[in-house]
């Protein structure tokens, strides 16, 4: 199983980003989907998150300017990031909880490899 994520980038304060992270391999289902970001001398963090039924959470810093989607079919999670501040100047990880087979409940977790987001002048 591979999380391949993309989207990221140098933007203005103000500015917006679409990331996208497609999970590809042997896969059962998938439970949830979301992003977590890390800045440097700091702890990774939630930002936002996407279950199978489609219910949604977010982190407090982000609601109201993040949107996190997920495409099913696709395996694909976005998150559509605006209003961009440089406190969301960190590295973006997808990860995904899943299960590999239907006999099989046991649940993974998986990460993507990061992708950088920038938010400068």
């Amino acid at each position: 199983v591979q999380l391949q994520a993309s989207g990221g980038g140098l933007v203005q304060p103000g500015g917006s980003l679409r990331l996208s992270c497609v999970a590809s391999g042997s896969i059962f289902s998938i439970d949830a989907m979301g992003w977590y970001r890390q800045a440097p001398g700091k702890q990774r963090e939630l930002v936002a998150r996407v279950i199978s039924g489609g219910s949604t959470n977010y982190a407090d810093s982000v609601q109201g300017r993040f949107t996190i989607s997920r495409d099913n079919a696709k395996n694909t999670v976005y998150l559509q990031m605006s209003g961009l501040k440089p406190e969301d100047t960190a590295v973006y990880y997808c990860n995904a909880i899943l299960s590999l087979k239907a006999t099989d409940t046991t649940r993974f977790s998986y990460w993507g490899q990061g992708t950088q987001v920038t938010v400068s002048s």
